[in-house]
């Protein structure tokens, strides 16, 4: 394995500033500070120094330059998952994306290419002029580039499956800093592990992924207070096992602090939330929302929208925010799961977490995808995630430990796999693929970056001996 640098090394980069259109950012240099910013406050990223690369030569530019010099590369869309990587790199290029915003729509294929620096509230409005729907994240300004690959759970993943397994093609640049694309003609191995290995395996500059045709869907919130949390869950669960899978929904616990851009109905309240996206009109949908509707919600947003409106329906915090938090996956969602959850994060729990937000999984988000990558499902009934927006180091120790407590409350019903986009903590990629995928996408990862160049926010574990 190579020998990296210490922090303090000096760097040379007359060269590679002549190479790249982008610019190279030292500590000490002026907007050092904004450089090394994550989208997640929480994260303290201390990086040898900052690339912001405008091209994908610029980015081959920047990885050869680190195998020359010794350092290693993390690479960066927005930042959204950086807990999982921690602010520690010394020795170590932060390559940043955030300049690299093509977008290019094929209506009649259906299909979009789009480079690593572009956000999902950019896609949705680029394809919604020709009819067309991403399976898009569910925070507007998320990266496309790192949720995409690391599975993808969108409002329309029960029908269309993961983001993941509608990619095309990815362009990427390996280790020892070649451009090359992969897709299921060329370089197929290295197209299936990217799929859900994400970006182990090189820096990934654009991805090609399906589209689909769509101009309406009847989505909105169902607002209670939360003492309704045990009635509101129950209802919602037994609701699950019966919608199509063109119903995609969450349910949230949500203590929402009296700060000003909350709007006023919600600001300082604790609610709990049923969330649902329908494939259909206001008349299928108001059908099937009557289970749910019969609980008399103080609050009924539900009404047609564009895809479009999606991008915002989770609410989910824009722009740079501090968050932790944690996830678990379930099989099922009896009473006693729901009971466990409520005695962890409910009323009179103790818990001051932002969300703990229940998904419905099932449907194509269950099925092995037809020519998927390493992960081409999640095998699940349900997924957790539960976060917290900490003030001090104190706080986000707290909000780590009732996080946890909220995952471990509802374990055993859980799958015991994980799902890495939930997960803002390093966690065992063991836990993630099938034994055989594991060991094959390790293998793929030893062939391209065997010195460990590479520094993404969850690396491959290596085999154990003679697996």
């Amino acid at each position: 394995m190579s020998s990296f640098p210490r922090a303090d090394a000096p760097l040379d980069l007359s060269a590679l500033r002549a190479r790249v259109a982008g610019d190279i950012v030292l500590p000490g240099d002026g907007g050092w500070d904004a450089a090394r910013l994550a989208w997640n406050l929480a994260v303290d990223q201390h990086p040898a120094m900052v690339a912001l690369p405008e091209t994908a030569a610029d980015v081959a530019a920047v990885v050869s330059y680190a195998a020359e010099a010794g350092l290693r590369v993390a690479m960066q869309g927005t930042g959204h998952g950086a807990g999982a990587r921690g602010g520690e790199l010394s020795g170590t290029v932060l390559v940043k994306m955030e300049r690299m915003r093509g977008i290019e729509i094929d209506a009649e294929a259906r299909t979009a290419r789009v480079e690593a620096g572009v956000i999902w509230s950019e896609v949705a409005e680029a394809a919604a002029e020709h009819g067309l729907a991403a399976l898009a994240g569910s925070s507007p300004d998320v990266g496309v580039v790192g949720y995409t690959l690391g599975g993808g759970l969108s409002w329309l993943g029960r029908r269309y499956g993961l983001a993941a397994s509608n990619v095309l093609a990815v362009e990427l640049v390996t280790a020892d800093g070649e451009l090359v694309r992969a897709d299921a003609s060329h370089d197929p191995d290295l197209f299936w592990a990217v799929r859900g290995g994400g970006g182990n395996f090189g820096v990934v500059t654009a991805i090609e992924f399906t589209l689909y045709p769509l101009r309406s869907v009847f989505a909105g919130w169902l607002v209670w207070p939360w003492e309704a949390s045990a009635e509101v869950l129950a209802a919602w669960s037994a609701w699950t096992e019966l919608v199509p899978e063109q119903v995609t929904s969450n349910v949230k616990l949500l203590q929402l602090p009296p700060l000003e851009f909350i709007p006023e109905p919600f600001r300082g309240r604790d609610l709990v939330v049923v969330s649902a996206a329908l494939m259909g009109d206001a008349g299928a949908g108001g059908e099937l929302l009557w289970p749910l509707r019969r609980l008399r919600p103080e609050l009924d947003t539900f009404q047609e929208m564009p895809p479009i409106g999606l991008a915002r329906l989770a609410g989910d915090p824009e722009g740079p925010t501090p968050i932790v938090g944690t996830g678990a996956l379930l099989d099922d969602l009896p009473h006693a799961a729901i009971d466990a959850w409520l005695g962890a994060a409910g009323p009179g729990s103790g818990s001051r977490l932002l969300v703990a937000e229940m998904r419905h999984m099932g449907g194509a988000l269950r099925r092995p995808a037809p020519g998927g990558g390493a992960l081409s499902h999640v095998d699940a009934g349900y997924a957790l995630f539960s976060a917290g927006i900490p003030m001090d180091a104190a706080d986000a120790a707290a909000v780590v430990d009732r996080a946890a407590l909220v995952a471990g409350s509802v374990a055993p019903w859980g799958s015991g796999r994980s799902y890495l986009n939930f997960t803002e903590t390093r966690a065992d990629s063991r836990s993630v693929f099938t034994p055989e995928a594991h060991r094959r996408i390790a293998a793929i990862r030893e062939r391209l970056d065997p010195d460990r160049r590479l520094r993404p926010n969850h690396p491959i574990t290596p085999p154990a001996p003679g697996a």
